[in-house]
């Protein structure tokens, strides 16, 4: 890549305006070596709460804090040129009302220099969707299934069926009327999603979700193979490299325990004469 002419970062508007064009391509990043590898391919890196999970081990996202989030908010912004980068709130930080979500989203917009916060919820959020992009702090909508509210929930299930899905639809277009520039949708029936891609006017964003949305995103690390734990249906494998780290992990053991590691390449010689007293031989 050409250094004369420095990269311009895509922007809150420009996902906006993509509404109905080329697909947008976004994924999750939460370090820097990551955010490196998928900033080229990428429009949108969402610096998302599954760190939790995928990254700290953590049972769900309900227990991810500001400060983790801003931990990794700042190596993912260290490796970003292109792409437009969101950091999710966390739990408990924005559902008090507008004034919490204010102060927590300029706080991590401050710290990670990120362009846009996302948050989970539609109706009951739309107030303070509205109050957040008042004031300069751009929004990323996520409806459906809202991982935060888990426990609502009763577990990881379908949002939307049967007579559900006029809820899930309004909550789609209650956010996107106070001022979202683009709507997540989760784990919600292919119908569905496309119904509230075509009432909507700011792009949607499937996860478990259908293709004619506006644009897809994955968890990075599912996707390559490298979170294991369990393997959501939405979610296709593009590569296995946590068996390829596993193996390669495996093969160094054994070289050590044989000692074939470290062989001639990897060690430093020395001429007997540079050697101290009564080391040779």
């Amino acid at each position: 890549m050409s250094h004369s002419q420095p990269v311009k970062a895509l922007t809150p508007p420009d996902i906006r305006t993509r509404k109905g064009k080329m697909p947008l391509v976004c994924l999750t990043a939460y370090t820097t070596p990551i955010a490196r590898l998928v900033d080229d391919h990428c429009d949108v890196v969402l610096v998302g709460d599954s760190v939790g999970m995928v990254m700290h081990g953590l049972a769900s996202t309900l227990e991810v804090t500001m400060d983790m989030m801003v931990m990794h908010g700042k190596a993912v912004r260290r490796g970003l040129s292109k792409a437009l980068m969101v950091v999710d709130m966390p739990f408990g930080t924005y559902e008090e009302g507008p004034e919490q979500a204010f102060r927590n989203a300029a706080t991590l917009m401050r710290e990670t220099g990120c362009a846009a916060v996302k948050l989970e919820g539609g109706v009951q959020m739309a107030k303070t969707v509205q109050y957040l992009t008042a004031r300069a702090i751009p929004v990323m909508g996520h409806v459906g299934l809202t991982p935060q509210s888990v426990n609502a929930f009763g577990g990881y299930k379908v949002q939307g069926r049967g007579a559900d899905a006029n809820a899930v639809l309004a909550d789609a277009k209650a956010v996107a009327d106070a001022g979202a520039f683009a709507v997540v949708i989760e784990k919600v029936p292919d119908i569905l999603a496309r119904r509230i891609t075509g009432a909507i006017g700011v792009p949607t964003i499937g996860i478990g979700a259908s293709a004619q949305c506006d644009g897809q995103i994955l968890v990075v690390d599912d996707m390559l193979g490298i979170f294991t734990e369990f393997l959501p249906k939405f979610v296709k494998r593009y590569a296995e490299l946590g068996a390829t780290a596993e193996a390669a992990v495996s093969a160094y053991a054994d070289d050590v325990r044989a000692r074939r590691f470290p062989g001639p390449d990897h060690v430093f010689g020395d001429s007997p004469k540079a050697l101290p007293s009564g080391t040779e031989g």
